[in-house]
């Protein structure tokens, strides 16, 4: 069981959001409605997993992600779940890039990834395990919508397709073995692909959070 802290603007879906999260097995400890409320409340009672809207009020920009941001300098374990309407990748690279990602759990998923319940109560817990989970739409958009003068995405034009899937699955928060399941193949060729990504993309081999910095990268290679 996590106990989660919820901040949604919509009393609608933060009702629904509330019912869902109870019925998988899981305590809501405080449900918000604005990104104040949120800090609030986490600093009060320090959850398993925050779970929050990017656009909230008072202005319904970017108030959500800025107030995790904010949790996260304060509670650097704490893992962070942002839901967004649209695949906005720059609110995913500002996430992922703020802070230390590698010391608790991350994640940016689409609003309409609530609806596949299952897939979305996994990733909650992916993410509270301390992995990183990227929404696979915004996954998508990455591979197709790069900035092309920039030079992470030239590194990741040095990859081969079969080594841009893996990519992908690991910007999902996939292990090896979830990967493998998926592109049939062996663990073993799971490990050769992702070794010949940290190369290509110049990570160094001795860090021990490869995986979330090149995500990193795949993230950068976008123009935004």
């Amino acid at each position: 069981m996590l106990r989660i802290v919820l901040a949604e603007d919509s009393v609608l879906l933060r009702a629904g959001l509330v019912e869902l999260l109870t019925l998988g097995g899981h305590q809501v400890t405080a449900a918000v409605g604005d990104a104040e409320e949120l800090v609030r409340a986490v600093d009060a009672d320090l959850p398993d997993l925050v779970l929050t809207d990017v656009r909230m009020p008072p202005g319904y920009g970017d108030e959500g992600l800025r107030a995790v941001l904010e949790l996260r300098t304060r509670h650097p374990e704490l893992p962070v779940v942002v839901l967004s309407q649209y695949v906005a990748t720059a609110y995913a690279a500002q996430l992922l890039s703020g802070g230390d990602p590698g010391r608790g759990g991350l994640g940016y998923l689409l609003k309409d990834r609530v609806g596949e319940v299952a897939e979305f109560l996994d990733a909650l817990r992916r993410v509270a395990d301390g992995r990183t989970v990227i929404d696979p739409e915004v996954v998508r958009t990455l591979l197709t919508q790069r900035s092309a003068g920039s030079s992470a995405a030239r590194a990741l034009d040095r990859l081969t397709p079969r080594e841009r899937e893996v990519l992908a699955l690991m910007a999902e928060g996939r292990n090896n073995q979830s990967i493998a399941r998926e592109l049939v193949v062996t663990e073993a060729a799971v490990v050769k692909h992702a070794g010949n990504i940290f190369t290509k993309l110049d990570l160094d081999p001795t860090d021990g959070n490869r995986r979330v910095l090149a995500v990193l990268a795949h993230l950068r290679a976008d123009g935004g």
